[in-house]
């Protein structure tokens, strides 16, 4: 038989991986392209000949998924795998159709094809939606295994948005690690709160070579999940986020649910200011779904560093990009902390927004008071830091709060006085955090 023709839909992730583990060395397949969605300027590109390896020795193009119905018929697709995350169940079978009506099957890969096997402990933080809560309980996590004595390499889910062959294995360790590596505001978001804490991160492309490594040097390995998606490494305890902002979410959203089944803790986060319905419907969905998983609640409390700066002021709110935009939400922490700090209004960036901001604020148009801190490569940021100035200069913006987990003003110009508005995970009463994580021990044979 020849090898199926295959098109993975992704969007420079999760797709790669399950290339790399499923079909890279398969005979049985012959994956024809790569289609991308969510994340800008990946398309056009190819995933490199160096690792794709040598049954593809010119590597893989990548394309819009726009362009779905047409790749199917001018490269003879006959199979479709969807591998990428934060999508509705809806949005899924839409693809399916897609799919379907042009002519070719449509996949999901499993966790069996598509998990990596460690040989030290793995913790993996997941989510059931982005900006659920992930990053502030991943740094919570990680202090409570190093206060134990462990030895914990970070590995983070990829964001491989430069040069792919360049970005296979990374290991970030300083600031200069960053400077090295050329991330970009996406990235260090997630990167400088961990490196901050003392912690080594690795994340890249290749993670069967990521895992060897890191591995090398760790006696436990904590998987820090993106979006909503699944861990890449098999994990020995899985620690799940759920938004009761989003109430309802947890089992209607790719793969978040599958997330949700596979929780041996479930934490509810943002319980300090969602409604008490909301969190009675996500408790209710633990209980149908997961029931043996151990149930916490946590709060994550913005707090402005000078609030004095916010207080009566028009306040531009400057928030994490990808919560805000495939996230779903419409407000994030710097508009929370703004609000808390007693700002007299919250300026509407939309008027304002210069390049590549004014398209996202078209392509998300739920967004309203606040400023998505894109980053995905130079030029985004340079519209970022005109947009400032444009909002400062013609929207009477007297201060700006800084909701993004870096300080952006070390990358931006602020031409108005700004502060930083910071969360962490604090769990409510028991069982704990510490408890949930009893049991890792720190070697496996």
């Amino acid at each position: 038989m020849p090898p199926v023709r295959t098109l993975i839909l992704g969007a420079a992730g999760r797709d790669f991986h399950n290339f790399n583990l499923a079909y890279r060395d398969d005979p049985g397949t012959e994956v024809v392209g790569f289609t991308a969605q969510q994340i800008p300027h990946i398309t056009d590109r190819r995933y490199p000949a160096e690792l794709a390896g040598p049954r593809y020795p010119q590597g893989i193009p990548i394309f819009p998924e726009d362009e779905l119905e047409s790749l199917i018929q001018e490269l003879e697709v006959e199979l479709c795998v969807m591998a990428y995350s934060d999508v509705s169940h809806e949005a899924v079978m839409h693809l399916a159709s897609r799919a379907n009506s042009a002519g070719a099957d449509f996949t999901l890969l499993g966790l069996n094809r598509t998990t990596l096997t460690s040989t030290r402990p793995v913790v993996a933080v997941v989510a059931s939606r982005t900006g659920a809560g992930k990053s502030q309980t991943a740094r919570a996590v990680a202090a409570i295994l190093r206060d134990r004595g462990f030895r914990v390499a970070v590995i983070r889910h990829p964001m491989p948005y430069g040069d792919l062959a360049q970005q296979a294995v990374q290991h970030f360790q300083s600031e200069a690690d960053l400077e090295r590596h050329q991330v970009t505001i996406e990235e260090r978001e997630e990167y400088e709160p961990h490196l901050a804490a003392g912690m080594s991160v690795w994340a890249g492309v290749d993670y069967g070579r990521i895992l060897e490594a890191a591995q090398g040097e760790a006696d436990l390995i904590l998987w820090d999940g993106g979006n909503n998606d699944t861990s890449f490494i098999r994990a020995d305890r899985t620690i799940v986020v759920l938004d009761p902002h989003r109430a309802g979410d947890e089992l209607r959203y790719y793969p978040g649910e599958t997330n949700l089944r596979l929780a041996d803790v479930v934490i509810i986060n943002k319980v300090e200011t969602a409604h008490p319905d909301h969190i009675l419907a996500v408790r209710r969905s633990v209980e149908r779904t997961r029931p043996q998983a151990l149930l916490l609640e946590a709060a994550s409390p913005v707090l402005p560093d000078d609030p004095e700066i916010l207080r009566g002021k028009r306040v531009l709110a400057i928030e994490d990009g990808p919560t805000l935009t495939h996230g779903g939400m419409s407000t994030g922490a710097g508009a929370l902390g703004a609000r808390k700090a007693g700002a007299a209004e919250l300026v509407d960036p939309r008027p304002y927004a210069q390049g590549e901001l004014a398209e996202t604020f078209r392509a998300w148009p739920h967004l309203e008071g606040c400023l998505p801190a894109m980053g995905y490569g130079e030029g985004q940021i340079q519209d970022l830091e005109a947009t400032v100035a444009r909002a400062c200069r013609e929207g009477g913006v007297e201060a700006v709060a800084v909701g993004t987990p870096i300080d952006i003003s070390r990358l931006i110009s602020i031409p108005v006085p700004h502060t930083r508005v910071r969360y962490e995970l604090q769990v409510i009463g028991r069982p704990t955090l510490e408890e949930a994580l009893e049991g890792i021990t720190p070697a496996r044979q």
